[in-house]
C-alpha cells in the first residue's frame, strides 16, 4: 500500500475515534482494504480504490443469478416442471431466425464466441459452468488469467463488417429449417353415416391416390386428384352393411367385408364385383393385402389368408389364435410376418408357412387394434390399446423382446408410420379425440392435433407419405399435412419405358436426351406418380347422399 495512502488513512481513523473506544488500527486496515489487491492506487493524492473486474465473468454469473437464489432443491423441482410443460426456456419457442439473434447478441454483448445455431438447451449448457458455485452476481474474483478485449473477436481492419469474425461464421453458418405442422386441417369432407365402431376400419388410401370410405352399406371412392366421387357399391339390396374397405398395393382392386362375413373384390377402375368370398361366419372389420394374398379378420376369431388368383378352397389358410374378435391386421414392408390384434388384448405374429402364431404379446390391457411396422427398421412393430390401456408399445419381432412404451392418455385407434421419417402418428378416441405425432425413438411430441369431436377411428395415409386423413363419428374427414417431404433425393423410376433407373427427385436422369425426354413424359402419365394436390381450403360436401355439406 502507498504509505501517503496509509498515513492518511490512519489519521482519519485516529481523529474518528477520539472519544470511541480504541479500536486496533491492523483490524480496520484490513477490514478495510480488500486482500491481495491486484493493482494500487497509481497516483499518490488518489484515496478512492476501483476494484479490476476482468477475472469477473458476467455472463455466466448474470446468466446464473435467477438460480442461485434458490437452493438445488428447489432449481431440481423447477427444471422438472418446467420440462413437464414444455417451457424450459424462451428460445426452445423461438424460430430459426430468433434463435440466430439471439446468438448474435451473445457474441456482440457477452462474447460469447458461437459460431452455429445449436439447440437451445445445448446452447444454453454451453453457457453454464460444469460445476456450478453458490455465488453472487458481483462479488470479486481474479482472473488467473487476463484476456484482452478483443481476443477471440478480432475483426480484420480490412472487414466491412460491423460484428466480429465469431459472428460472421454465426451468420455463416447454415440453418436448418423450422418445421411447421399446420394444426388446422386443410380440408375438410362431409361423411355422412360414418360408423362409431372401433372395430371397424372403414377408410383406406389407395397408392394410385383415391380415398375408399365405407358409409353404411355404401362403399364410396373420392380421387385427391380431380375431387370426383362415386359409388361403387351398395350393399342395401343384399340386406348388408359395409364394415371394413381395404385397397390392393397396385391400387386397382379393392376388398370390401361386410356385416354377415362376406368379403367382396371390386375392381375399382370398372366398377365391377370380381368375386365374393366366404368363408367367416360373423362380420369382418379388418382386412390386410399381401401382393395377391388377402387376409381377413373377423368377429368369428378367425383370420382367413386367401390366394385371389386361385379358387378359394385351394389357397385359404385358417388362423386360430385369438379368443375375441379380430379387430387389427397389418402385414410387415417385408411382406413375411402378418401381425394381428384382437380385443382379447392379444397382439400375435405370424408367418407364412405356420398356422399358430411365432410371437404372442400379452402386456396391452385392451383391445389391440392400432398396428403398424416401420419402414426404416428391419422387425420393428408399434401397437396400441384400448381405453383401458392407452400404451403404444414398440416391439423387436426379430428377438420377440418389447422395446419401448409410452402412456398416451387416451384410447389408441391408429398407428401410422412416415414413410420418409422416423416418427409416427397415433389417433385416439376417449377421451381427448386427439391426432399426436411422435420422433422415434425418443418418443418426443412433436404435434398435437385437434378438431374432431368424436373419437378418431380412422386414419390413412396418402400415397406421397405427406398427408394423411382421419375419420370420426361426428361424420366428417379431415385432411392434415402432418409428415415433411422425403429427405432421399434418388428414387427408382417406376415408368413404362425405363423401368428401374435411379430418378432424382421428380426427374429421371438420363443420359440420352431422348430418353429423358420420354421418361418425362410417361413419369407425367403414369397415375402412380402423380402427387397429391391439395384443392381449395374449406369443408366440402363429398358424400351428398341426402345430405348437404356446410
Amino acid at each position: 500500500m502507498d504509505q501517503d495512502y496509509e498515513r492518511r488513512l490512519l489519521r482519519q481513523i485516529n481523529v474518528q475515534n477520539d472519544n470511541a473506544s480504541p479500536v486496533k488500527v491492523t483490524d480496520a486496515i484490513c477490514h478495510l482494504t480488500p486482500t491481495k489487491s491486484p493493482m494500487s492506487s497509481p497516483s499518490k493524492h488518489g484515496d478512492r480504490f476501483i476494484p479490476s473486474r476482468a477475472g469477473a465473468n458476467w455472463s455466466i454469473n448474470f446468466h446464473r443469478i435467477n438460480e442461485n437464489e434458490k437452493s438445488p432443491s428447489q432449481n431440481k423441482k423447477t427444471k422438472d416442471a418446467t420440462s413437464d410443460t414444455g417451457k424450459a426456456s424462451l428460445d426452445f419457442w423461438l424460430p430459426a431466425d430468433g434463435l440466430a439473434y439471439s446468438a448474435l447478441l451473445k457474441n456482440e454483448l457477452l462474447g460469447a464466441g458461437i459460431e452455429k445455431v445449436q439447440d437451445p438447451q445445448t446452447e444454453d449448457r454451453r453457457l453454464q459452468p460444469s460445476t456450478p458455485e453458490r455465488r453472487s452476481l458481483f462479488n470479486y474474483s481474479l482472473s488467473a488469467k487476463r484476456l484482452t478485449p478483443d481476443e477471440g473477436n478480432s475483426v480484420s481492419p480490412y472487414s466491412l463488417s460491423p460484428v466480429s469474425s465469431k459472428s460472421q461464421k454465426l451468420l455463416r453458418s447454415p440453418r436448418k429449417p423450422t418445421r411447421k405442422i399446420s394444426k388446422i386441417p386443410f380440408k375438410v369432407l362431409d361423411a355422412p353415416e360414418l360408423q362409431d365402431d372401433f372395430y371397424l376400419n372403414l377408410v383406406d388410401w389407395s397408392s394410385l391416390n383415391v380415398l375408399s370410405v365405407g358409409l353404411g352399406t355404401c362403399v364410396y371412392l373420392w380421387s385427391a386428384c380431380t375431387s370426383q366421387v362415386t359409388r361403387l357399391c351398395d350393399l342395401s339390396v343384399e340386406g348388408d352393411s359395409v364394415t371394413s374397405v381395404g385397397w390392393s398395393e397396385r391400387g386397382s382392386l379393392v376388398a370390401v367385408g361386410t356385416h354377415k362375413g362376406f368379403v367382396q373384390i371390386w375392381d375399382a377402375a370398372a366398377g365391377k364385383k370380381l368375386f365374393a368370398l366366404e368363408g367367416h361366419t360373423a362380420r369382418v372389420g379388418a382386412l390386410a393385402w399381401n401382393a395377391d394374398q388377402l387376409s381377413s379378420g373377423s368377429r368369428d376369431r378367425m383370420i382367413l389368408q386367401r390366394d385371389i388368383r386361385t379358387p378359394p378352397l385351394q389357397s385359404e389358410r385358417r388362423l386360430q389364435g385369438h379368443r375375441q374378435e379380430v379387430c387389427g391386421l397389418k402385414w410387415s414392408t417385408d411382406h413375411q410376418l402378418l401381425a394381428s390384434g384382437g380385443n382379447d388384448n392379444k397382439l400375435l405374429v405370424w408367418n407364412h408357412s405356420s398356422i399358430a402364431p411365432v410371437q404372442q404379446y400379452t402386456e396391452h390391457l385392451a383391445a389391440v387394434k392400432a398396428i403398424a411396422w416401420s419402414p426404416h427398421q428391419h422387425g420393428l412393430l408399434a401397437s396400441g390399446g384400448g381405453t383401458a390401456d392407452r400404451c403404444i408399445r414398440f416391439w423387436n419381432t426379430l428377438t420377440g423382446q418389447p422395446l419401448q412404451c409410452i402412456d398416451t392418455g387416451s384410447q389408441v385407434c391408429n398407428l401410422a408410420w412416415s414413410k420418409h421419417t422416423n416418427e409416427l402418428v397415433s389417433t385416439h378416441g376417449y377421451s381427448q379425440n386427439q391426432i399426436l405425432v411422435w420422433k422415434y425413438p425418443s418418443l418426443t411430441q412433436i404435434a398435437k392435433l385437434t378438431g374432431h369431436s368424436y373419437r378418431v377411428l380412422y386414419l390413412a395415409m396418402s400415397p406421397d407419405g405427406e398427408a394423411i386423413v382421419t375419420g370420426a363419428g361426428d361424420e366428417t374427414l379431415r385432411f392434415w399435412n402432418v409428415f415433411s417431404k422425403t429427405r432421399s433425393t434418388k428414387v427408382w423410376c417406376q415408368c413404362d419405358v425405363f423401368k428401374g433407373r435411379i430418378c432424382v427427385g421428380s426427374k429421371p436422369v438420363h443420359q440420352n436426351p431422348i430418353e429423358a425426354q420420354l421418361c418425362v413424359k410417361d413419369f407425367t402419365a403414369t397415375s402412380s406418380h402423380v402427387r397429391l394436390t391439395h384443392p381449395a381450403q374449406g369443408k366440402a360436401s363429398v358424400f351428398s347422399r341426402g345430405r348437404r355439406g356446410t
